[in-house]
């Protein structure tokens, strides 16, 4: 149906995607993966065909018909929902009014939203919208950019549904993994610009993806131990005319010989911290009887706490119930009845929810960051990028071509240019891959100051807040305590369930529509039994011990055993890094010898060059090996 024919792309020389080919069948229901920046969207784009590839092409049936849903797109607010749903209807004018009455309440719409205009819905109620549109055209391809950001579990669960029964092909990007779990059977992972296609579904492509790299180290130290033999033969008996022939033959041997490589992997790791914040007032925000009503409809009322300089809370509760209005009315962006004081020698520091989408998209990364920067800060703007992946020619690519995951990350770096000691994060692990999210949580550990994160991720909240605020039913409940001491007084196993045991169903305001992101992440937490780890036994829910796992302590002999094998397999390792070492250091010997013979003019020949380039590629590779080995 779409071939992607050795398809390169470049933005300012730097190469993204390099010589990819693959090819979508008819209703085939494909995951993209990869780490922030890889090109995931990129290649969307390419085929969407919103962008050119620097070489290659990308072919596809003469009526082929394209659905494409961005992460980051553009409103119209002229229309009612209903009207703007309709634009795409087709000739069965009432067939398709009966779908679309399906889609969109499937999506999460009632039906007094549809004559909404819609410039009253926001930004993941609007992309909704849009989701419901390209769905409705019933395109033979689906291009999908992290749709389930803006989704509750309801609305993941039908468009699970629907697109398992689609006769649509899809191609998507999620980091949510139990639903591209449940919706694609293959798999295309992004990394270093090349792509590694396997028929599998997720799960099953990371246990096939470490067996592929174990085995790939394998046979590279087999074939350099091999090669190592060789050279150690030919140099020994290269003068002794009694093995003339053997020494001939090992040599031509050598020159046959295809060399193995492993795959190098993208290890880049953000490296996020947040300057020290300064001292303030013992009580940061004070809150008092605050009341906040849009026309008829109260948000909520009598919301009365106080925060402590020095404490990580959590806002959670289901979508609507006023957990962005209160933020904004910290911020001062809204009004409300009542007191809120911010305390003394307070400087917060904001993330909003589409921070990252308030960027200007003409500027290039380093003039976003040097746009904002003031004073002695100015001067160290290229290290900042550098610390954030943005370094080198990165910090020229344009705000546009970022990713989803890459505009958060430059939306973080403006947070971090004035110290701030009240931290207010409304959804800030939005687009961001589990790595990264990983690192801004324990940036948010170390930090010194006050935090206030809005966030469904229960993952991301367990360990770094100590008390949590429950937005419901017009009132806000302090709860002392971890996000888990709150999920056992609620009797919740997670977060999602908030969206289901919440009995009274306010309207929805425009400043908190469902704003969902990673909805399922809890299942990459839970170890297999497969994976020789300890059988973990969930306990039974008697309101103690709901949200907790035991594990079953290993028996005396199993625990001997177990130890005694670890240790042979640690030793078995320090001998390989051992031998590593001592072959690295031989490299960089011929290496430097060489070095010097290019430093004379005359001696600057291709061959020595070539030479040169091939030791140089030898050492990276058994450098690379050698991380490996240690971080086993």
């Amino acid at each position: 149906m779409l071939t992607v024919d050795h398809i390169s792309m470049e933005f300012s020389s730097r190469p993204v995607l390099d010589d990819i080919t693959f090819l979508i069948n008819r209703k085939e229901r494909i995951a993209l993966v990869g780490k922030n920046g890889a090109g995931k969207t990129t290649l969307l784009r390419l085929i969407a065909g919103e962008y050119q590839p620097t070489s290659g092409r990308i072919s596809k049936e003469a009526d082929m018909t394209i659905g494409y849903l961005p992460q980051v797109m553009l409103f119209q607010d002229d229309r009612t929902l209903r009207e703007e749903v309709m634009t795409v209807a087709h000739e069965d004018e009432a067939r398709f009014v009966a779908e679309m009455d399906r889609t969109i309440i499937g999506l999460g719409f009632e039906r007094k939203d549809f004559e909404r205009p819609c410039s009253e819905f926001s930004g993941g109620w609007r992309m909704r919208i849009e989701l419901a549109k390209i769905l409705l055209r019933h395109p033979d391809l689906l291009l999908l950019d992290e749709p389930t950001n803006h989704l509750d579990i309801e609305s993941i669960q039908w468009l699970e549904d629907f697109l398992k029964t689609s006769p649509s092909a899809v191609l998507m990007v999620s980091h949510d993994r139990a639903f591209i779990d449940n919706v694609c059977g293959r798999t295309i992972e992004i990394t270093l610009g090349r792509i590694y296609d396997y028929n599998v579904n997720y799960s099953r492509f990371v246990a096939l993806r470490k067996e592929r790299h174990e085995q790939q180290v394998r046979a590279y130290q087999n074939q350099q131990k091999m090669i190592q033999d060789t050279e150690e033969f030919i140099e020994r008996f290269r003068y002794k005319a009694t093995k003339a022939v053997q020494v001939q033959s090992r040599i031509k041997q050598l020159e046959k010989l295809e060399r193995l490589e492993v795959d190098l992997e993208d290890t880049s790791r953000l490296n996020l911290r947040f300057p020290p914040a300064p001292r303030s007032g013992d009580y940061p925000l004070i809150v008092e009887d605050l009341r906040k009503d849009f026309g008829e409809h109260n948000v909520f009322h009598d919301v009365t706490f106080t925060i402590k300089r020095g404490e990580k809370v959590a806002f959670v509760g289901k979508n609507g119930e006023g957990k962005t209005t209160l933020v904004k009315c910290i911020m001062g962006q809204l009004d409300y009845l009542g007191t809120l004081k911010i305390g003394h020698n307070v400087k917060i520091g904001y993330f909003a929810q589409n921070q990252a989408a308030l960027l200007d998209e003409n500027r290039t990364v380093f003039e976003t960051i040097d746009y904002v920067a003031v004073g002695d800060i100015r001067t160290k703007i290229r290290d900042i990028l550098g610390a954030f992946m943005f370094g080198g020619e990165a910090s020229e690519k344009k705000v546009k071509v970022l990713s989803g995951g890459e505009r958060s990350r430059l939306a973080m770096i403006r947070l971090l240019l004035e110290p701030c000691n009240l931290l207010i994060l409304d959804e800030p692990t939005n687009h961001l891959d589990m790595q990264s999210k990983d690192v801004l949580k324990a940036a948010l550990q170390d930090f010194n100051g006050t935090l206030i994160c809005v966030s469904h991720d229960r993952d991301f909240l367990n360990g770094l807040v100590n008390k949590v605020y429950e937005f419901g039913g017009g009132h806000v409940k302090e709860h002392l305590g971890g996000i888990y001491d709150f999920l056992r007084t609620r009797r919740l196993s997670n977060l999602d369930d908030l969206n289901r045991t919440n009995s009274d169903k306010p309207n929805r305001t425009n400043s908190d529509k469902p704003n969902r992101t990673n909805l399922d992440e809890r299942s990459r937490k839970m170890p297999s039994k497969t994976d020789g780890q300890p059988t973990v036994k969930r306990q039974s829910n008697d309101g103690q011990s709901q949200g907790q796992a035991t594990v079953e302590p290993l028996s005396g002999a199993q625990d001997y055993a177990a130890q005694k094998a670890a240790a042979a397999e640690r030793r078995k390792k320090e001998k390989q890094i051992a031998q590593i070492e001592e072959e690295i250091a031989a490299l960089e010997a011929q290496q430097a010898q060489i070095e010097q013979q290019l430093a004379i003019p005359e001696n600057q020949t291709q061959e020595l060059f070539h030479k040169y380039e091939s030791i140089k590629h030898q050492i990276e590779q058994q450098l690379y090996v050698w991380e490996l080995l240690n971080e086993d």
